[in-house]
């Protein structure tokens, strides 16, 4: 039977989520009733109705809570709780944030708050503030305290404890809308792990596709834990950061199969993109001393890890050869940024198998 494909959900992003509850508390603090849905607006303009999962008055505060929808997005933070308790504020403080259980405290400089503030991004922040204003008005004195119960749970499962936010998770967005697969979460990840690595002063990162290659590269290098970038496949979208927030000694580290498909040209290195091309690896073969025996054997290797072993056996340095062409395919994402690039080709128990040393990429 066929079926028609549909359409992905979009979610929610935990900023929306905090603005949402925020809202709904102002409102009751003010008026003693909460509003149930509760509108606020996004940053681009559109404005959009929660559902409240929880709400309590207090003597003198009231609280919130929204279920995030992420959609037919993989986060990990679907379905978590996010609440916003509200309070009076002292004359003249204006918006003031605290860190409720579950959301991540800044240890780290680099990151887009300073350091011993709670982990709520700058659009997330001015969402709220926004909101609580619609409620309570512009100039109104309101502490807002945003907590998500299994926060640092979830946590765990995210980069936050290497990025130096500890006991849970952060509250992003930047518009409010989690687009699914758009794997932006961890793009940002990328990004701030860039940023924390460039603030504590490291002139050496390391960006890794997998656990095996990240465990490999941090032994080969000996490098602190802030300067592990887990990158996944997004070799580029690292690369493109680092070429405006240049660090002097850049490193891409990973296995045999996607290594071969970033010198394949491939800068996104994800299977939906396509498989490793045997028949131009068999032309590395060739070009690195094998013969047209061996190169016809790894066109009809079963895998690239298969074709690896076979130059391997009779002694071709397919290693190498591979890790200089991703060389060139890596550094024109670097051009004009003042980096040296090294290319780093691992198996899966950690051994060396190919090394394009380090080179500067400024004048590529």
């Amino acid at each position: 039977m066929e079926t028609e494909e549909r359409p992905l959900k979009r979610g929610w992003t935990t900023g929306a989520c905090a603005a949402a509850a925020a809202k709904a508390a102002s409102v009751a603090l003010i008026s003693g009733e909460f509003p149930d849905p509760v509108e606020i607006g996004l940053p681009g303009g559109r404005r959009v109705a929660f559902a409240l999962a929880i709400n309590e008055a207090g003597d003198g505060e009231a609280t919130a809570g929204i279920i995030k929808d992420a959609g037919d997005d993989p986060d990990v933070t679907h379905g978590a709780l996010v609440k916003a308790t509200v309070r009076r504020g002292s004359p003249g403080s204006g918006i003031t944030f605290r860190r409720g259980e579950g959301v991540g405290l800044v240890t780290r400089p680099g990151l887009p708050v300073a350091v011993g503030e709670p982990a709520i991004n700058p659009v997330p922040r001015k969402m709220i503030a926004d909101s609580v204003h619609e409620a309570a008005g512009e100039g109104a004195d309101i502490e807002v305290e945003i907590s998500v119960p299994d926060g640092a749970v979830l946590a765990q499962r995210t980069l936050n404890p290497r990025l130096g936010i500890l006991h849970g998770i952060s509250i992003l967005g930047t518009t409010g809308v989690v687009i699914p697969y758009s794997c932006s979460a961890w793009i940002h990840s990328i990004h701030r792990g860039i940023d924390v690595a460039r603030a504590m002063g490291l002139t050496h990162i390391a960006g890794s596709t997998g656990n095996s290659s990240e465990a490999a590269v941090q032994k080969f290098h000996d490098l602190h834990e802030v300067a592990l970038i887990d990158m996944g496949d997004f070799v580029g979208g690292m690369l493109k950061y680092v070429r405006a927030h240049p660090v002097p000694r850049v490193t891409i580290a990973g296995g045999v199969a996607k290594m071969t498909k970033l010198a394949q040209g491939m800068l996104d290195v994800h299977s939906k993109r396509g498989a490793a091309d045997l028949d131009a690896l068999a032309a590395l073969v060739m070009g690195a001393g094998g013969s047209a025996e061996l190169a016809d054997a790894v066109k009809g290797a079963n895998t690239v890890a298969e074709a690896f072993s076979m130059a391997q056996a009779v002694g071709v340095p397919i290693g190498d050869a591979i890790a200089a062409a991703a060389w060139r395919t890596a550094a024109p994402a670097l051009r004009g940024a003042d980096v040296e690039l090294e290319i780093l080709v691992f198996d899966r128990e950690g051994g060396l198998l190919g090394r394009k040393d380090f080179m500067p990429v400024k004048e590529r």
